[in-house]
């Protein structure tokens, strides 16, 4: 009898069970010469420091639209500056932001 009830028992998912539909990255190609090796890691150094010092990356951004969630347009250049600022930098309506440095 406990038989049959194992058969028709759905299983359960755990809590802690992540199940993904797309890919954590899109895969680039490899560089095949020094050139190409030096222009990546050129590439990815700025953009490193760039995200250090609080600059982030529009075409970054704009590429992860484009690839996730390609039925909605991407902010503007500036609209995606002045949003980083605001989330980095809040000001309260009507009272005056606090000076980063």
């Amino acid at each position: 009898m406990s038989e049959s009830r194992a058969l028709f028992k759905t299983p359960r998912l755990s809590a802690f069970q992540v199940t993904r539909c797309q890919p954590l990255f899109v895969p680039q190609p490899e560089p095949h010469n020094v050139t190409d090796w030096l222009k990546l890691a050129l590439k990815r150094t700025a953009q490193s420091f760039r995200l250090m010092v609080g600059v982030q990356d529009y075409q970054n951004y704009v590429r992860h639209m484009q690839v996730r969630h390609p039925q909605t347009t991407p902010m503007t250049e500036r609209e995606f500056h002045r949003r980083c600022l605001e989330a980095r930098f809040p000001s309260e309506g009507g009272k005056m932001g606090k000076c980063p440095c």
